[in-house]
């Protein structure tokens, strides 16, 4: 049985802007925790200093 990449199945993955304000919120929301921060402020700064790529598939190992 292949399994596809979660990319490829989640609807929010697949539309960019969605998964870009969604990785925006749950990395904002864990560096508040860790650092104490507003997680307003964090998720700010992550819009105002982030370069928008296209995300690229890989398959198998990083390495």
């Amino acid at each position: 049985m292949l399994n596809k990449p979660l990319i490829e199945t989640n609807s929010y993955l697949r539309d960019p802007e969605q998964f870009r304000k969604a990785l925006i919120t749950s990395v904002s929301s864990s560096t508040a925790i860790e650092t104490g921060a507003p997680v307003e402020s964090i998720a700010r700064m992550l819009e105002e200093h982030t370069n928008i790529e296209q995300l690229t598939i890989t398959r198998g190992s990083a390495r």
